[in-house]
């Protein structure tokens, strides 16, 4: 018996090795791939580096280069991409974050008439391709004097995450316990002051779950932020990288990828406990 359960605790352990290394290998490739130099990326082995360089960081931030004029630019405006990037998830989180939480307290603690129904539709409506909204967001976006603008990016990507969002706080909602709000009617405290002092509280590891769902879709675009923000020192890291040239003589894109994963990984890490807690919660509460 216990010679079973050491067997199957091997295969369970080796199985979720292969997944770490499956999940890893491209991360790893990329890091290899932005310490090489030129000759060792055409010549050298794919998997490995031996003489590491950070030549292409540091291009990343030469402070600037003459153009036609006199004036003077960034060569690559990799700190404008990053404090734009930043601005955006910023305003983007801190909105969907916001408008979840009221959203979801509202289907699932008040309850309006057809509130099923509405978490179904946001449930559905998260199910739609992003191509298929890219034309009509265009317009709006058009329409609204926004184009070029960082404010259509915090317009816009916050539509794209709050349906899941809002669906995964309501499921949570739903079916905790009314007593811990109960108690604190007893004590003469509002609604208000029980949702902020002991619901809001509780809910930590579903707001920090919905959260880095949110981060890892505003991350993950590359479509709305290439085409709305056309203006190179307007755009963020994503749509900058991808108007980079990519080439065996400039390896610059590949550096640029891997420190705009060091603004999203780290996050992600921290928070890694309270994702996997937010989710099972949730799921138990609200099933």
């Amino acid at each position: 018996m216990r010679g079973a359960r050491g067997s199957g605790r091997l295969i369970h352990g080796l199985l979720l090795a292969m997944i770490a290394a499956y999940s890893l290998f491209p991360i790893y490739l990329m890091a290899v791939e932005s310490l090489k130099t030129v000759d060792e990326d055409v010549f050298g082995s794919p998997l490995y580096v031996l003489h590491p360089s950070l030549d292409w960081y540091e291009g990343l931030f030469e402070p600037a280069q003459w153009v036609r004029g006199g004036a003077v630019v960034a060569k690559v405006p990799f700190l404008t991409w990053a404090g734009n990037t930043g601005l955006v998830f910023g305003a983007s989180l801190l909105i969907i974050l916001v408008t979840s939480l009221m959203a979801a307290y509202s289907l699932g603690r008040l309850r309006p008439p057809g509130w099923r129904w509405w978490r179904r539709a946001l449930f559905a409506s998260y199910l739609i391709p992003q191509t298929l909204l890219f034309l009509p967001l265009y317009q709006i976006v058009f329409q609204l004097n926004l184009d070029d603008s960082l404010t259509a990016l915090v317009l816009v990507y916050p539509m794209l995450a709050l349906p899941f969002c809002i669906w995964l706080l309501s499921a949570y909602f739903q079916r905790l316990s009314p007593e811990v709000e109960e108690s604190a009617y007893i004590e003469g405290a509002s609604r208000v002051t029980a949702f902020f002092r002991i619901v809001l509280p509780m809910s930590w590891p579903v707001v920090a779950a919905a959260g880095i769902f949110a981060l890892g879709v505003l991350s993950s675009d590359f479509m709305f932020a290439s085409v709305f923000l056309p203006n190179q020192f307007h755009q963020t890291l994503a749509a900058g990288l991808g108007t980079m040239d990519v080439g065996l003589e400039d390896l610059s894109v590949v550096a640029g990828i891997n420190i705009a994963a060091l603004t999203v990984v780290p996050v992600c890490a921290v928070f890694s406990a309270a994702y996997v807690r937010g989710l099972t919660a949730a799921m138990l509460e609200g099933a």
